[in-house]
């Protein structure tokens, strides 16, 4: 009896072992990427990128960890932002806006990375070619180079025929600023008639002053270049052009800006590139490598107009312009 009952209970180990190890072989190792942005990691174009990763089957806190560092506005943070996420040692890295993607591409060059909202990561040295980026980044463009800036300048010769003086606020930290304006929308503005007086803005506390020294110079309208600390909620552009009575036009899709007061917003659906970074991410965690995935380029670009703003400064939406527009806010 007590032979036997050793025996059982000898076999019952063996099989609590073997049942263990079966357990801790069968469960997954659940992928990690890290996640780097100008502002903070949330809003209407992550809920996008997280919600296309969710119908792809990576759920957040199930069969995917997401490690997320947003600089609050403070791009000097974003290289010991970015140096954390390495030292965690992420699948992937995902970097929203150029000064994020700079900042992730100098952090590694063995993690993949996959970029979004950069205008030309070719001119900015990111990427070898769209086709074949080369190295460990790749994902998606925000612009095609060549022409956008001389169509958005367009629209707005079309809304203010007789205007000869815009202001344009850039952000100097921006590469593709430095490198698109003096290259495209200069000649561009010269060409539509218009003087374009640059107005270089670091941090988001210099926009009242800038407004103030547009309006000193006789701007009739702003043209808000695409940036993350131009085009954030907590910039106030769009209201502060409004009050001094500046039409502005900014130079993304952003329904955000023109509600708040912007007068037209010409650009890229963010959210629907946000979207196709998603797939960049499932395509690498399951294999691909980033040096061979070509860099997707919009195809679609989004106008919107406000209505309400038009009125207030007595601007009269011409009617090819409302054909043109993708959605007018009333």
């Amino acid at each position: 009896m007590r032979r036997s009952a050793a025996t059982l209970l000898v076999l019952l180990v063996v099989l609590l072992v073997f049942a263990s190890a079966a357990e801790t072989q069968a469960a997954p190792r659940v992928p990690r990427f890290g996640m780097l942005c100008t502002h903070s990691c949330s809003g209407n174009i992550n809920d996008a990128f997280s919600d296309e990763l969710r119908k792809l089957g990576w759920v957040e806190g199930s069969t995917i960890v997401i490690e997320r560092k947003g600089a609050g506005g403070r791009f000097d943070q974003l290289p010991a932002l970015a140096a954390d996420l390495v030292r965690s040692k992420p699948d992937l890295l995902v970097a929203f806006a150029p000064q994020p993607v700079r900042a992730a591409k100098n952090a590694t060059s063995e993690i993949p990375i996959v970029m979004l909202f950069v205008a030309d990561p070719v001119g900015l040295g990111l990427a070898s070619s769209l086709a074949r980026p080369g190295g460990n980044l790749t994902g998606v463009a925000t612009l095609v180079p060549g022409g956008f800036g001389g169509k958005a300048l367009g629209f707005l010769r079309e809304l203010l025929p007789q205007a000869k003086r815009v202001a344009a606020f850039i952000n100097p930290s921006n590469d593709i600023h430095r490198q698109t304006f003096p290259r495209e929308h200069l000649p561009a503005a010269d060409k539509l008639g218009f003087q374009l007086d640059i107005i270089e803005i670091r941090e988001a506390e210099e926009i009242p002053g800038a407004i103030a020294a547009a309006k000193a110079r006789g701007a009739e309208a702003l043209y808000i270049a695409g940036d993350p600390m131009l085009n954030s909620p907590t910039s106030r552009v769009s209201e502060l052009a409004a009050q001094a009575r500046l039409p502005s036009i900014y130079l993304a899709g952003s329904r955000e800006r023109v509600e708040a007061g912007g007068l037209i917003s010409f650009g890229p659906d963010y959210a629907a590139l946000a979207r196709r970074g998603a797939h960049y991410v499932d395509r690498i965690l399951k294999g691909a490598k980033p040096a061979e995935l070509p860099i997707e380029q919009p195809t679609k670009f989004l106008l919107l107009i406000n209505l309400k703003t038009a009125k207030l400064l007595g601007i009269e939406i011409p009617a090819s312009v409302l054909a043109s527009a993708d959605e007018v806010i009333e």
